[in-house]
């Protein structure tokens, strides 16, 4: 029985597994992990800062060399039930090559969270964030938020936050309902009612910042698809990267010369919204 755009619950599930259609997966991931430890030995910075009482609620501040740097904001994915701040940070370097400050937030995981409660989380943080960005030498009137997977789907859901210079959403999920249709939705419990409602594509708020949304050209299908009509939608540059699947991607931010990297230093010089 066809569930969503034709496709029964088995197609469905292939088209949202990721890890599944990248055959090196364990390899990459398990490589972050060291590349991560590496960056965490080898520099200063402040972690496990509380922007809440959850033992989830929390991140970390990579500060850059120059004091009143603008501020970029990373999420992780893992489709809002797995992988933490700490494995993301490989890709701190690229950023604070640019002179960024950097900060990885994290979050309380499904099932023990819905998710409700996660975007929820994710909205303190960035506002803990502009509020304390002075405190470890960066500028709050420029902060950009971005992530991956899940966590352009959580960077969606700041896109209208007045303290949001720019957001860089990176293959991320923008309509809920085919994830409710399928195998994630064991863990995530959405219904209806909260796939509707936290679907940044159907709830595009009327001030937004500054926008690039980027996906591997290579990904799955339905990745692409999404942001590709979230682009449309927000009127804003679609960055498709050619030859990157939905885990490679990230090596274009993990590098200043990278194309997300590039993209963040545009996002960084363009008009703000009023």
């Amino acid at each position: 029985m066809a569930l969503f755009r034709g496709m029964d619950r088995a197609a469905l599930d292939a088209a949202y597994n990721n890890r599944n259609a990248v055959a090196d997966y364990p390899r990459i991931a398990a490589d972050r992990v060291k590349r991560s430890e590496k960056v965490r030995a080898a520099r200063k910075f402040h972690a496990d800062l509380k922007y809440g009482r959850g033992a989830r609620e929390r991140l970390d501040v990579f500060p850059a060399a120059q004091p009143g740097a603008p501020v970029f904001a990373f999420i992780h994915g893992g489709y809002w039930q797995s992988n933490d701040k700490e494995a993301s940070s490989f890709l701190v370097e690229g950023p604070l090559a640019l002179g960024f400050s950097v900060a990885l937030i994290e979050y309380t995981l499904a099932p023990e969270a819905d998710i409700d409660q996660i975007v929820s989380e994710v909205g303190r943080a960035v506002d803990w964030l502009a509020a304390h960005a002075r405190d470890y030498g960066a500028d709050p009137a420029r902060l950009f938020v971005s992530g991956h997977s899940a966590g352009g789907h959580l960077t969606a859901s700041v896109l209208g936050k007045p303290c949001v210079a720019g957001t860089l959403p990176i293959s991320g999920l923008f309509d809920l309902e085919p994830i409710r249709l399928c195998y994630l939705n064991e863990k995530l419990r959405l219904n209806e009612k909260s796939a509707e409602k936290n679907s940044p594509r159907r709830h595009l708020p009327a001030r937004r910042a500054p926008t690039v949304v980027a996906v591997g050209a290579a990904e799955l299908p339905e990745l692409v698809r999404q942001s590709t009509e979230y682009a449309q939608a927000l009127k804003a540059p679609l960055l498709a990267l050619p030859d990157h699947d939905h885990f490679s991607v990230l090596e274009e931010l993990a590098r200043p010369e990278g194309a997300l990297c590039r993209a963040l230093k545009d996002l960084a010089q363009a008009p703000q919204a009023a």
